[in-house]
């Protein structure tokens, strides 16, 4: 047995002790939960509780296994799921009070593939009203706590799932992106994710009354948040099965096994064009880039094509379309918190509307094609997500500085959903600030239909970086 407590145990350590019989699923279940009702209180990450559900098919789990049936990839691993997605009997309230009682009837197509591959659900985790903002509190559920302390945001708008996983609550959580949802939190809390590209994770809401605007379906993914880059190595196969209800899921084997003629060639981006690069955040590129230098990537200092036009365009093609399919909803059943935060969204960047917007739409053929001929030669990039370390909680709530800070900033985050590549984040170090300890990490662009690359340098500067959950748990007092 391990000297670290099971609740302390990675994915991938679990499911090495789960396979050789070393841990049974209702131990693994048992631990958990039993943390769960230690730290949640103080952290509000889970804010649906699945604890019996969970002990029973653990329970049933384990008959399976005495009964000769094969253990999934994932046995045993406890696993959360965000409340805007649809998992049968539970609401997919999107932190909506509104929405408080649309029950889903069935699982979508990654609550299945989890479920297929042995995974134990243990929670759903809190997301901000309409999953909209980079920090995690609504009035359906409240705020959610960055482990780290409440001087950071924890993120958003995964910002349950973030804190959930680094704080032990489970060792994979649920989370998706449209413009940064997954990297946001993981850089708050120095856990490790990946935005998978377009197509590649099947998605689909049964509950949902009408289909999702077409800018939506294109730059909203589904993705894990873990607390090392190995478990993205090994869970990402099991998610990226293919679902019919997506028609449009790319289905591409895990590792295709065919690099390009500069497969080792990256590109290392410090800028971001109209802001400033805090020393922290350089600090940590050049970590990253002496990480994959090591390891034989030939990394040279570039600058990528079209950056923020392709992030400002995308972004008001994507709020005219929020502000046409979304706008009223908004107005309704959104709190006054929420709908000053898109008035300011809206005032940032100019909602396209009629032909301005299919033009913007039309354009993101463009962008992504210059992109794609930039990454022929650079088939991975080196780059922020935020040229700033990390925001304090409602920062985003004070007016044109704030949302400038959080969102505006963020040129290299929601560019990557608009052209739909595979982005990853990881973090390097910790800086002391004088109002606490704040995580720094970098993003890891691929090219298109390449998480496997991604992840691959992920796991390279993690190595070099080593992983930053058991720093977190011992500045806590939870491990020696």
């Amino acid at each position: 047995m391990s000297e670290k407590p099971i609740w302390a145990l990675s994915a991938t350590e679990l499911v090495k002790k789960t396979i050789n019989n070393e841990l049974s699923a209702t131990e693994v279940t048992s631990a958990y939960l039993e943390h769960i009702k230690k730290v949640n209180p103080e952290l509000n990450a889970i804010v649906d509780d699945m604890s019996d559900k969970a002990t029973k098919r653990a329970e049933t789990l384990d008959r399976a296994t005495l009964a000769g049936e094969p253990k999934g990839r994932l046995f045993g691993v406890p696993v959360t799921i965000k409340i805007n997605v649809d998992q049968k009997g539970y609401a997919t309230s999107n932190g909506v009070t509104a929405l408080k009682n649309l029950i889903a009837d069935s699982n979508a197509p990654i609550v299945d593939h989890l479920t297929n591959a042995g995974a134990i659900f243990v929670g759903r985790t809190n997301t901000p009203e309409f999953s909209f903002r980079a920090d995690t509190e609504n009035p359906l559920h409240g705020r959610t706590n960055n482990p780290w302390g409440k001087h950071l945001s924890p993120g958003g708008s995964s910002g349950g799932a973030s804190s959930a996983v680094m704080a032990g609550m489970c060792a994979l959580a649920h989370g998706n992106d449209i413009g940064g949802s997954l990297r946001f939190p993981s850089l708050a809390t120095g856990a490790v994710t990946l935005k998978p590209g377009l197509g590649r994770v099947p998605a689909w809401n049964s509950s949902q009354t009408s289909e999702r605007g077409i800018l939506a379906q294109s730059m909203s993914v589904q993705g894990l948040i873990t607390r090392s880059a190995s478990d993205l190595q090994l869970a990402m196969p099991e998610i990226i099965q293919a679902d019919l209800r997506d028609p449009f899921h790319v289905p591409m084997p895990w590792d295709t096994s065919q690099l390009s003629k500069n497969s080792r060639k990256v590109a290392l981006c410090f800028e971001t064009p109209g802001f400033k690069t805090n020393p922290e955040v350089t600090k940590g590129l050049r970590i990253a880039a002496d990480a994959l230098s090591n390891v034989g990537f030939d990394v040279k200092e570039v600058t990528p094509p079209l950056l923020e036009e392709t992030a400002k365009t995308g972004y008001s093609a994507l709020l005219g379309e929020v502000q046409a399919l979304l706008g009223e909803d908004i107005k309704k059943n959104g709190s006054e918190k929420i709908q000053m935060i898109f008035d300011e969204y809206f005032r940032q960047f100019k909602p396209y509307d009629g032909k301005e917007l299919l033009r913007a739409m039309a354009a993101r053929t463009y962008y992504a094609r210059e992109w794609a001929l930039f990454m022929d030669e650079y088939p991975l990039v080196i780059s922020n997500l935020m040229p700033t370390s990390f925001f304090y909680p409602d920062r985003d709530a004070e007016g044109k500085a704030g949302v400038t800070e959080v969102l505006g900033a963020a040129l290299w985050s929601y560019s990557m959903n608009f052209i739909g590549h595979p982005a990853g984040l990881v973090p390097t170090h910790i800086a002391n600030e004088t109002m606490g300890a704040v995580p720094i990490g970098i993003q890891i662009i691929g090219q298109r239909w390449r998480e496997d690359m991604v992840v691959a340098a992920l796991i390279a500067i993690e190595e070099h970086c080593g992983t930053f959950y058991e720093k977190l748990w011992k500045q806590l007092g939870w491990l020696n």
